[in-house]
């Protein structure tokens, strides 16, 4: 038990990395619109690397073992909560 218990910590603090580089890459392409010459290829562009690696890096994290994705996808839904909460106009 103490094994799976490890490996659900390690796949959280992976989550939060793969949010940190999903929704931090958001951020990042929606701050460089206004000043983009080709915004629609920006944006399609950055969705596309955006979602292929967030995607490859969620399987590998979650080898198989439906507990580690679940994991994972919380620990980036809570980056996503905090960055929200952090960057919203107050």
């Amino acid at each position: 038990m103490t094994g799976l218990w490890w490996h659900l910590i390690l796949a959280f603090m992976a989550g939060t990395g793969i949010g940190a580089f999903y929704f931090g890459g958001l951020w990042w392409t929606v701050r460089r619109l206004p000043t983009e010459a080709h915004p629609a290829r920006l944006t399609l562009l950055s969705l596309l690397v955006r979602i292929a690696l967030s995607m490859g890096a969620l399987y590998v994290v979650m080898g198989g073992e439906w507990e580690r994705l679940l994991a994972a996808v919380l620990g980036a839904m809570t980056v996503r909560f905090v960055m929200v909460r952090r960057l919203s106009p107050h």
